[in-house]
């Protein structure tokens, strides 16, 4: 496999995860407006929500399969335009009953794209040899920003969401298409060597429970932010309704330069080392936040936040390929679920302890959980054996 096919697939593949990025914060940022135009109760509004990454779940479950028969490639090229075109459907149709077929497919789609994407950045970064998932990551980050951006242009301008979400969709669903040309999936050889997996390997959950782990409390910090910044500060600290649109701003910029910087830590100083200071900045952000006596060191909370935060969830899904090489890609789809299963958390978590006890006090769990990554860390730990390409090896710390 040359150097150029690599860095068309690294290309390609980086052009997914934008579009992913984008087409996730178009639907999440305007869910207001979506209850709005279908008239969605608050008492039905949740079990909408709730369904989405359920249904991603299944998505998932249903790709570790998938993959045993068809490489990871072509499922990512055809889960890609169906949610595009979901979320179209979610801003277009007519009554909640198609409303809710739309976002159903939207999940298992969604579910069966964040899955095959992942093992793709896996595969690619084993071929490198070197750390690039956090690059990937960044590019999700980087679309996140433009379809959280896009979203707010559309509420100023009071669009309606099929008008924001058409020609959003026929910038993004041909630019994926093209990208999936030069998609790179494993080499021959560990094509070879996953064939173990259909003949008799397997993956141990309770070697990949650790990661597991890690993955969910990173997304209860995450879903936090997301869903709880802005209440948190124009409702704890007192700031004005357009001040508390900051925070997850803040925290989305500083996710992108994290993960844009976060390879080159991790060529040289390790995964381990990163994922324990991306801890320990995440925690320290939690404990700001908890303790602001204001608008802007909360603000400085949320910063700190993006900047621990980022690493995590790429770093795991890099450590589920290291730990399973020849079963990378069913690590990853089960890994991927616990994705869906912080997000589900997270969120009313962190509202029953706010109203039961207190939102300052809420934000110590999550600060709680994040910790829990440090008594996990060695399971980030890289070993030097378990290359399949030998392209592009870094001279100081080799990541798998």
């Amino acid at each position: 496999m040359t150097q150029g096919h690599l860095s068309r697939g690294r290309a390609s593949l980086a052009v997914s995860f934008f579009v992913q990025g984008a087409v996730f914060a178009l639907l999440v940022t305007r869910i207001p407006a979506i209850q709005d135009r279908y008239g969605i109760s608050d008492a039905l509004l949740p079990v909408f929500l709730a369904a989405v990454p359920v249904l991603a779940g299944v998505g998932s479950v249903g790709t570790e399969h998938l993959v045993k028969r068809v490489r990871p490639s072509v499922v990512l090229r055809a889960a890609q335009p169906v949610v595009c075109l979901s979320l179209l459907a979610a801003g277009g149709v007519h009554g909640v009953a198609q409303l809710a077929v739309a976002l159903g497919v939207f999940g298992l789609a969604v579910g069966a794209l964040d899955a095959s994407m992942n093992m793709l950045g896996v595969s690619l970064q084993r071929a490198y040899g070197r750390s690039i998932m956090l690059s990937f990551h960044a590019a999700y980050s980087l679309g996140g920003i433009v379809g959280a951006s896009l979203a707010w242009a559309g509420a100023h301008w009071d669009l309606a969401l099929v008008t924001l979400y058409g020609p959003v969709v026929a910038v993004l669903l041909p630019l994926a298409l093209v990208a999936s040309r030069w998609y790179v999936d494993a080499s021959p050889a560990e094509e070879s060597e996953k064939g173990q997996e259909a003949s008799g390997g397997s993956v141990s959950m309770k070697l990949l429970l650790p990661l597991c782990l890690v993955m969910t409390f990173a997304y209860i910090g995450d879903s936090t932010v997301s869903n709880w910044s802005a209440k948190y500060l124009q409702d704890v600290l007192g700031s004005s309704e357009q001040l508390a649109t900051v925070p997850y701003n803040v925290y989305m910029v500083t996710t992108l330069i994290g993960r844009a910087v976060g390879d080159l830590g991790v060529r040289r100083f390790g995964a381990v080392a990163v994922v324990r200071a991306g801890t320990v900045g995440a925690a320290l952000g939690f404990a700001v936040v908890a303790v602001a006596p204001g608008a802007w060191s909360g603000i400085a909370g949320f910063t700190l936040l993006g900047l621990g935060l980022c690493v995590l969830v790429p770093q795991t899904f890099a450590a589920a390929g290291r730990r399973f090489p020849h079963a990378s890609d069913t690590a990853i789809a089960r890994l991927n679920i616990f994705n869906y299963v912080g997000f589900l958390i997270g969120s009313p978590l962190v509202g029953a302890l706010g109203d039961a006890w207190s939102y300052r006090g809420a934000m110590i769990v999550p600060m709680l959980l994040v910790l829990v990554t440090l008594v996990y860390a060695r399971s980030f730990a890289a070993d030097d054996d378990r290359y399949g390409g030998g392209h592009e090896r870094s001279r100081a710390v080799d990541v798998g």
